[in-house]
């Protein structure tokens, strides 16, 4: 089944390819926005777990599929060989920093918000701040589907379909920690599933920009590869893992990481 996936992606024009491919992460994040209808409430370990385990998928896709590859690809040898890297990995984190400082959003617990002091009801906050993190990981996937496409050592059609997969795995249960939320706050069960497979959308327009800025400025891949993991670094680091260590469930969280990390890794490994 893999195999038809990846010979038919290897077969179409390369943005449709990304844009497929994050439309598939949009349709797991609404899949598990879905559940909000059939639960009225979410257990904080099942949050905790499920947060831990997105954590784990963006830590292993920020190596195995964007760090390692935009290296191998990157020229010189020694220490400038890195530099590409680096560069790209410091203004992600830079890029998403300066999101986080401007943009208005709430956390998940409804009590921590940032950026610029606004009128906007909570609601609307918190869909900004995963909105927010969603747009290293669709950029993510359409910048390796750019990069194969480009010809370039290190990017593969089947990494490229390996990233996808895991992002929509980690997006399932990311739907659900959204909704379920906005549905404690009195939103009816249509509003918050409307709500949090939205929070999604922001993907498919990310990774057809990502794909198309590498295939029309082939040499920016390793920078664009490692932006993308920047991205998501400062993503797990400054949101997901702090939201894992509110309550008393550290060690779940802990363990949904690892299984995450150890998901993504045999995905990337097993298809790249």
């Amino acid at each position: 089944m893999l195999d038809q996936v990846i010979e038919y992606f290897e077969s179409i024009n390369p943005i449709l390819a990304a844009l497929y491919a994050t439309l598939f992460t949009w349709i797991l994040t609404a899949l598990g926005a879905a559940l909000v209808f059939f639960f009225k409430t979410m257990n904080r370990a099942v949050l905790d777990g499920m947060l831990g385990f997105t954590g784990g998928v963006m830590v292993a896709a920020s190596f195995w599929s964007l760090l390692a590859p935009g290296i191998e690809m990157s020229p010189g040898e020694g220490f400038m060989k890195v530099i590409p890297a680096a560069v790209g990995f410091l203004l992600g984190a830079v890029f998403l920093f300066g999101l986080d400082k401007v943009l208005p959003h709430l956390h998940i617990n409804f009590k921590e918000s940032e950026g610029i002091k606004t009128p906007w009801h909570r609601t609307t906050l918190l869909i900004l701040a995963i909105t927010m993190h969603n747009i290293p990981e669709g950029l993510a996937v359409g910048v390796l589907f750019g990069g194969v496409a480009s010809g370039f050592d290190g990017a593969t059609i089947g990494g490229a379909v390996a990233l996808a997969l895991g992002i929509g795995l980690q997006n399932f249960p990311e739907g659900f920690a959204v909704a379920m939320p906005l549905r404690r706050q009195g939103l009816s069960r249509r509003k918050s599933w409307m709500y949090g497979q939205a929070s999604a959308i922001v993907e498919p327009i990310a990774g057809v920009l990502g794909a198309w800025a590498v295939l029309t400025f082939e040499p920016i891949l390793p920078y664009a590869l490692s932006f993308a993991a920047g991205a998501m670094i400062f993503v797990v680091v400054e949101e997901v893992i702090p939201e894992t260590q509110q309550d008393k469930y550290t060690d779940i969280a802990t363990m949904g990481f690892i299984g995450g990390f150890i998901i993504m890794m045999a995905l990337d490994v097993g298809l790249g």
